[in-house]
């Protein structure tokens, strides 16, 4: 009997939770540490893949994804070992897609043909800004100069190279941003990640956004317009939104971020990791201790997972919902149908179909360009009574 797991694929995704410092907007699980055992660190990796290893043998491995902190900082021999014991334990397919997070400093391209030689397939960069006012704004510790040489180095490495930027910056005109993305596709191998700026609370921003100190941050409608020019550069460019911030090129869409969307299995192993995991025909959500220190002596002592939660049939519903619909594709409707126990309200089908913001059939429902713009707002429709 097919799993529901199976229309997505499996994949297994590794937190480094280590930076050099800390972004301002940033709220992932990352640490400033003058001082890592690496080997260590790759010991307790390697319990975690063989203990997890033990509880899905077998299932073909679609993509692999080191995520972080700063992944860029790991030494290759760390990425090379845990490359090899995943592969020791799981067949893969064909083609694997191996990604590893970077930032485009000078330290951390030296590392790439280490990489490279360890089975990294496609480098992420996180670029940020291509100009150094608002690198400096953003906390990053490189330089647009620093940034271009390291992805010119990334690009003689890996055949796949995506690189990110955040728009609607402080003082950001929708002109500057025009300009920026232009340059940014001048230098695109196959995928950008394209994200606006949110506040986040328990971020410097955050803290400094309810102080009132966060200042020239754009209007809402100033933003909706530098959307708008983000789809139709792009469109131009022959690389068109696959997901609401993700562009590529035909054929070079992230396997491991797609897995996601269509709500695949994925392994989360690493400091606050979450995965999602199917035991029994029980689909589990997975989240593993978050502080650095804690994670690894529970990984030592054979289990770091902090929770294992089985989920409701009705949770996995929303979540594949909640995932999918950020797809343009989309998702098909029997697939939640089957998840919920029920179909999607007709009514609010109807309605969302006469206001131009889905467009659904027998076998799809997409979100429209329209739609996109007010993504939330059509998923609480969808999601209410």
């Amino acid at each position: 009997m097919t799993e529901d797991w199976q229309n997505g694929g499996f994949g297994l995704y590794l937190h480094w939770p280590f930076c050099q410092a800390k972004c301002p907007y940033c709220d992932f699980n990352s640490h400033v540490s003058r001082e890592i055992d690496q080997s260590r660190w790759l010991r307790a990796y390697i319990a975690e893949i063989d203990r997890l290893a033990a509880m899905v043998p077998g299932r073909v491995l679609t993509s692999v994804f080191f995520g972080g902190g700063t992944p860029s900082l790991m030494n290759p021999d760390v990425v090379g070992g845990i490359l090899g014991r995943i592969r020791h334990h799981w067949p893969t397919a064909n083609d694997m897609e191996v990604t590893l997070e970077a930032n485009p400093g000078s330290v951390e391209a030296g590392r790439f043909a280490g990489y490279a030689q360890a089975g990294v397939s496609r480098v992420s960069m996180g670029i940020q800004a291509l100009n150094n006012r608002d690198l400096v704004r953003l906390g990053r510790i490189h330089t647009v100069e620093e940034a271009r040489a390291a992805f010119d180095i990334a690009r003689a490495q890996f055949d796949r190279v995506s690189f990110d930027l955040i728009y609607a910056r402080q003082d950001q005109t929708l002109s500057d941003w025009q300009d920026e993305l232009r340059q940014a596709l001048s230098m695109a191998v196959d995928h950008l990640s394209l994200y606006q700026l949110t506040i986040e609370q328990g971020t410097a921003f955050g803290d400094r956004y309810n102080a009132g100190k966060l200042r020239g941050l754009p209007p809402d409608d100033l933003s909706a317009d530098m959307y708008q020019a983000t789809q139709e550069i792009c469109d131009a460019a022959g690389m068109p939104a696959y997901e609401v911030s993700n562009h590529a090129l035909p054929g070079a869409e992230s396997r491991h971020n797609s897995l996601y969307w269509r709500y695949g299995d994925y392994l989360g192993i690493g400091p606050g990791a979450h995965g999602r995991l199917t035991l029994n025909g029980q689909r589990h959500a997975t989240e593993q201790w978050r502080m650095p220190g804690k994670w690894l002596a529970q990984a030592e002592a054979g289990n770091a997972d902090e929770a294992l939660t089985a989920l409701p049939r009705e949770d996995q519903a929303v979540e594949f919902l909640l995932m999918g619909l950020r797809l343009t594709d989309g998702i098909d409707p029997r697939r939640y149908e089957a998840l919920a126990g029920h179909a999607l309200p007709e009514a609010k089908l109807r309605y969302l179909m006469d206001l131009g913001m889905i467009d659904h059939g027998s076998i799809h429902l997409r979100v429209t360009p329209q739609g996109r713009m007010v993504l939330n707002a059509v998923l609480e429709q969808l999601l209410t009574d």
